[in-house]
């Protein structure tokens, strides 16, 4: 490719504009380039701003107008990029998004105007780990709680945990059961080995040596786990993958961690087992509903719940994977090599 590449850095208040830009001068030092700046807000409502695409700024006119004067790339986290802003944008020969997939690109309206799209996968997959295991120690050791009487409410009460009876569990030696083995299951069991967990491992689409012990059914794993995390992807056959009859088969005690995807995990059945005592504990960070409504059950079950709001891959290297990530496809395609992770 010769001439300037017209590049529109549409970030957000993660993966900053200025990430992006930078990224992209430090990948293409011996091509000329001119970068627009563009900053996003988050999407308003769960699903995006239109059907087509999902997890989505409501943004589109501005979108439009920064890619009006020849942008041929776009690198975005929340765009929607729509039939419309493609319809509108006929230079544009490259969206790269920076997030494990590109929710908020309509692939068909892109393949039809000739507009390869890239992601990042794996950008947050450290991120996401360190953050489960975090949960995890939160919940068996109930520590929000804790801090919550003594920095809070100023009571000394939590030492009551500090007795056999509510005092928690450790990881050392404990059977850990994980759902899924992808970039961020395979990271925890590797963490989860190093403090002496018993890991137990069900994905059945991967294959070759893992961490832990490889179990051939859900139902096994789940009845031998004290502790479930779940790391599968959100698919039409995983939804709701762990409901009423999964948690019974879960040993009297035992712990639940979601910091995947919401919809994995059948809340109120999960409320219903925490509730009645079959669980003693959750830790979650996604949700069926995002953001969690108010008057979710989950609120109410504070002592057995440790709850954050979506924030397992919010680490500032992750920003800066993201745009080096997406920097390198851009690279690819300038240089006109094949995408790392490309659909078109």
């Amino acid at each position: 490719m010769t001439g300037t590449l017209r590049v529109v850095a549409a970030g957000d208040h993660f993966v900053l504009p200025s990430l992006i830009e930078s990224a992209v001068v430090e990948e293409l030092r011996e091509h000329p380039c001119e970068v627009r700046q563009l900053t996003l807000g988050w999407p308003l409502e769960p699903f995006g701003p239109v059907a087509e695409v999902t997890e989505a700024s409501d943004a589109e006119d501005e979108l439009i107008e920064a890619l009006s004067d020849d942008r041929e790339v776009l690198i975005t986290q929340m765009a929607p990029v729509t039939e419309r802003v493609l319809e509108a944008s006929p230079s544009l020969r490259l969206v790269v998004v920076c997030r494990g997939g590109p929710v908020n690109v309509n692939l068909d309206a892109a393949a039809s105007h000739d507009v390869r799209v890239c992601f990042a996968p794996g950008r947050n997959s450290a991120a996401t780990a360190e953050f489960t295991v975090g949960l995890m120690l939160a919940a068996l050791r109930r520590i929000p709680q804790a801090h919550d009487l003594l920095a809070r409410q100023g009571s000394w009460q939590g030492a009551a945990y500090y007795t056999y009876e509510h005092s928690g569990l450790e990881l050392a030696d404990l059977p850990v059961g994980l759902v899924g083995y992808g970039a961020v299951g395979s990271r925890v069991a590797r963490v989860l080995c190093a403090f002496g967990a018993r890991v137990m491992v069900y994905d059945p689409y991967v294959h070759g040596e893992i961490h832990g012990l490889r179990v051939s059914s859900l139902d096994e794993l789940l009845a031998a786990s004290r502790v479930i995390t779940l790391h599968a992807r959100l698919t039409p056959e995983t939804r709701a993958l762990i409901g009423a009859r999964e948690l019974a088969l879960l040993p009297p005690g035992a712990v639940v961690v979601n910091a995947a995807r919401g919809p994995l995990l059948d809340e109120d059945a999960l409320c219903d087992a925490l509730e009645n005592g079959r669980l003693s504990a959750a830790a979650l960070d996604t949700y069926e509903r995002e953001p969690l409504p108010p008057g979710s059950r989950l609120l109410g079950l504070a002592e057995r719940v440790v709850l954050t709001p979506h924030l397992g891959g919010a680490s500032r290297a992750t920003a800066e994977k993201a745009a080096a990530i997406a920097a390198g496809e851009v690279g690819r395609w300038v240089r006109g090599e094949p995408p790392a992770h490309g659909l078109a």
